[in-house]
C-alpha cells in the first residue's frame, strides 16, 4: 500500500476568506497563500484589506481584495463570481458585542446575528452554490468560538450567534457531503486580535491572566494558531473530516 503524501499543499486552488483585513482572517489569508492558494480576500475595512493583499503579493503569492460587508448578499455573490471556481471558503468575518442579558436590546441582537450568523450563512450559501455549479469538491470552514462551550457574562448575543454557526456547520455538512464538499468549524479560545484588543486595558489584562492560568499550555492564542487549524481543514490532510468542531484553545475548554 503506498504511503500517502502529507497534504498541506493548496497549489492550484482558489480560496475566499472573509474578515481578511486583520486578526484571524488576515493570518488565514496569508497562510493559505503560502500553501499555494490564490486567495480572494474580503472585508469592509478597505485599508486593512489592502494591507493583507500587499502582504501576500509582496511575498510572491496571489491575492485579490474585495471590499464588502457580509451583510450584503449581492456584494458577496459578486465576489464569489469574480473569484471563479472556488475550492476553499473560510467564513471568518465577525464582530464582538458585550451586554448583560437584561441590557441587551433588539438592535444589539439583530446586528450581531446579521454579521456573525447570517453573514456566515450567506457566505456559505454563495460559496457552496458556486462549488456545486462548477461540479467540484471543496472545503468550507466557519468560525465558531469557545464561547459556545460555556456561559460567560455579557456574551449572550455573541455566543448565541456562534452557537448558530455550529448548527449551520453540522447541517450544511450533511447536505453538501454528497457533492464532495466538506464543512467544518474552528472554535478558538482567547486569541490576541484587534477585536479582543478593543477591551479596556484593565479588562484585557485580567482576562488574559485568567486564560493563561486555565490553559495547560500557559499562554493565550495568536491569530496564526487559528490560521493553522483553518489550513488543516482546507487541505487534503482533513479529507475524512466534515461536520466537526475543531477547538484550538490551549486546553482551556474541554467539553468532552
Amino acid at each position: 500500500m503506498p504511503t500517502p503524501a502529507i497534504a498541506y499543499d493548496l497549489t492550484g486552488r482558489t480560496a475566499l476568506v472573509t474578515g481578511a483585513a486583520s486578526g484571524i482572517g488576515r493570518s488565514t489569508a496569508v497562510l493559505l497563500a503560502r500553501a499555494g492558494a490564490t486567495v480572494h480576500c474580503a472585508d469592509r475595512d478597505e485599508l486593512g484589506l489592502a494591507g493583507t493583499t500587499s502582504l501576500i503579493t509582496g511575498a510572491g503569492g496571489a491575492a485579490t481584495g474585495h471590499p464588502l460587508d457580509v451583510t450584503d448578499r449581492c456584494a458577496l455573490r459578486a465576489a464569489v463570481a469574480a473569484a471563479g471556481p472556488l475550492d476553499v471558503v473560510a467564513a471568518i468575518a465577525g464582530v464582538m458585542h458585550t451586554s448583560t442579558v437584561l441590557e441587551t436590546t433588539d438592535e444589539d441582537l439583530d446586528r450581531i446575528l446579521d454579521v456573525n450568523f447570517k453573514g456566515v450563512l450567506r457566505t456559505c450559501q454563495e460559496g457552496v452554490r458556486a462549488m456545486i455549479a462548477a461540479g467540484r469538491p471543496g472545503s468550507v470552514i466557519t468560525m465558531a468560538s469557545g464561547a459556545v462551550d460555556a456561559a460567560q457574562p455579557g456574551l449572550l448575543c455573541y455566543s448565541a450567534a456562534k452557537a448558530a454557526v455550529v448548527q449551520l456547520t453540522k447541517t450544511l455538512a450533511t447536505e453538501s457531503g454528497p457533492h464532495g464538499i466538506r464543512v467544518n468549524a474552528v472554535a478558538p479560545g482567547w486569541i490576541r486580535t484587534p477585536m479582543t484588543g478593543r477591551h479596556s486595558a484593565e479588562v484585557l489584562e485580567r482576562t488574559e491572566a485568567t486564560m493563561v492560568r486555565m490553559s495547560p499550555l500557559g499562554r493565550v492564542g495568536e491569530p496564526e494558531d487559528i490560521a493553522q487549524a483553518v489550513l488543516y481543514l482546507a487541505c487534503d490532510a482533513s479529507s475524512f473530516m466534515t461536520g466537526q468542531i475543531l477547538r484550538p484553545n490551549g486546553g482551556v475548554s474541554m467539553p468532552w
